[in-house]
């Protein structure tokens, strides 16, 4: 959502990295460039003023002018603000005392309430927590249904007295009392001993009375812990007026963003926080029930000035990685045995659950200069890499070696695609399988210096002893052949005999006659004593 502010700032501060010191003229382009960026991102106008006020008041202090590097103070900078107003620390769920924890969804009809209602059960499941949800939107045709389907989907019950509106006018059916649900729900959470209820509420397409009117005696019939503003960070600057209007009329203590994963320029989710003075909890990037993630400022602003968030990545690694399976693929590769296509299998399918490459890549530093190539990357591939594994025999996954033109042609027939496939995919687990090999000898990360891999704390084994110091080598020929020659020469060449500086000729003698030597006239009597 962020990548066209993300491109427009990164490259304002490549242009400052050129420079030793920046004058004020420097930092006011800097700013103005900075201003369009986040405007032409649909930020609203008093928020960006408000931000490139402190910036520049920032920038122009001494702690940028008495910087080594001015262009990275004035990052830090910006990344400081970009926190600030995104809400600053992270925020979390206020847990009651005395249980159950009562959850009010709030907001215009088409946002994602339903949906996320079953995103942010689920969340709370894998916490150990026991949520019930409660299907109070009965003015949206078929929106108690959809609940009870996300419910299932998500292993949650859900608590759905009424069926709600059957047809297709947004009507409120004859009887139908929310109200009642949701006090109701309150009740059955209580008996049932549910630590989490989660009323979904109704929406309309505009802020009306009746909307108001109807979430306000919600919120007074079941005396919520938290009332969560669930917002459509795709609608661009009407996100702000919609969000003081309920902040007004129903008031809530948190915001939850939805479709963050869209291809809006994302001024909502720059904007709602600071507006409002509530914080950003929750963020919905996609359509599974799993795409649901709290909503740490440091880490999206360093997402948007394309830093990485490699945090989040390590969480979700840690949260789906199979820890046996990766313990025993370590002892294996400690072992010294290969790394098979089976292994690969089995990693790539722990990648899968972590969810989309994409935006696993994403979150890699700097990966917004590969922008390009990562909207080129088909999640597809990794589904016709698994076919074409999947199809070979156990003997060939161990050994890709004895897959020969009539096992190509076979593997390619029963995974959907062409022998020149196969011949990818098995020159690219070549080059794989080298760097494992690599780094199971304790050679560190391919490209790391000879021996580095040996010291301790970089994959190596620690020594026992002293080592003695390499042979410098005088004189080493640029040709690799040659150069191959002269190392395997000194290491096989004999110890120079004693007294030999050169290594050349035989030992000296241990009794020498001084009488047999022929020498010079007159040098005989210093080898007699006198």
């Amino acid at each position: 959502m962020f990548a066209t502010l993300s491109d427009r700032l990164t490259s304002t501060f490549k242009n400052l990295r050129t420079k030793g010191r920046l004058s004020e003229a420097d930092i006011d382009a800097t700013v103005r460039e900075i201003r369009r960026a986040l405007l032409d991102a649909d930020v609203a106008v008093p928020v960006v003023r408000s931000f490139t006020g402190a910036v520049r008041e920032r920038a122009l202090s001494a702690e940028v002018s008495a910087a080594l590097n001015p262009a990275q103070q004035i990052v830090k900078i910006v990344n400081e603000e970009l926190v600030a107003i995104l809400g600053g620390d992270t925020r979390t769920l206020n847990m009651a005392k005395n249980p159950p924890t009562v959850i009010l969804l709030a907001g215009l009809q088409g946002a994602g309430k339903t949906t996320l209602a079953g995103k942010l059960a689920l969340h709370l499941k894998s916490q150990g927590h026991t949520p019930l949800l409660v299907a109070a939107d009965l003015q949206r045709p078929n929106a108690v249904t959809q609940l009870q389907v996300v419910g299932e989907r998500a292993g949650v019950p859900v608590f759905a007295p009424h069926p709600g509106n059957q047809g297709s006018d947004d009507v409120l059916p004859f009887g139908a009392d929310p109200v009642g649900v949701a006090r109701a729900g309150l009740e059955t959470a209580h008996q049932r001993q549910h630590d989490v209820l989660i009323v979904d509420t109704a929406g309309r397409l505009g802020v009306d009375a009746d909307l108001m009117q109807q979430a306000s005696d919600i919120r007074d019939a079941v005396s919520p812990d938290e009332i969560l503003f669930v917002i459509d960070a795709m609608i661009g600057q009407d996100a702000v007026t919609t969000a003081q209007a309920f902040a007004d009329g129903v008031g809530f203590t948190g915001v939850v963003l939805s479709k963050l994963d869209g291809d809006a320029r994302g001024g909502a989710a720059l904007s709602v926080a600071s507006v409002t003075g509530r914080p950003i909890m929750y963020a919905s990037t996609g359509e599974k029930l799993t795409d649901f993630e709290v909503f740490h400022p440091d880490r999206m602003a360093s997402r948007i000035l394309d830093m990485g968030d490699v945090l989040t990545l390590i969480e979700q690694a840690e949260k789906n990685f199979d820890a046996e399976q990766t313990e025993k693929m370590a002892g294996k590769l400690a072992a010294g045995e290969d790394f098979t296509l089976e292994d690969f299998l089995e990693q790539m399918n722990q990648l899968k659950k972590m969810g989309s490459m994409k935006k696993m890549f994403g979150m890699l530093p700097g990966m917004g200069q590969m922008r390009e190539a990562l909207d080129n990357f088909d999640e597809r591939d990794v589904d016709r890499i698994e076919a074409i594994i999947r199809s070979m025999t156990p003997a060939e996954r161990r050994n890709p070696k004895i897959i020969n033109g009539s096992r190509r042609s076979r593997i390619a027939a029963g995974s959907g695609t062409t022998p020149t496939d196969i011949n990818q995919l098995l020159q690219r687990f070549e080059g794989a399988q080298k760097m494992m090999k690599q780094m199971a000898k304790g050679g560190g990360m391919p490209g790391m210096p000879p021996g580095m891999g040996n010291l301790p704390g970089m994959g190596g084994k620690k020594s026992r002893g002293k080592q003695a110091p390499a042979r410098k080598i005088k004189g080493k020929s640029g040709n690799p052949a040659l150069r191959a020659q002269q190392e395997r020469g000194i290491a096989t060449k004999p110890a120079a005999p004693a007294g030999s500086a050169f290594g050349l000729g035989a030992a000296a003698p241990k009794d020498v006659d001084p009488s047999t030597l022929e020498l010079p006239a007159g040098l005989d009597k210093f080898l007699g004593g006198r």
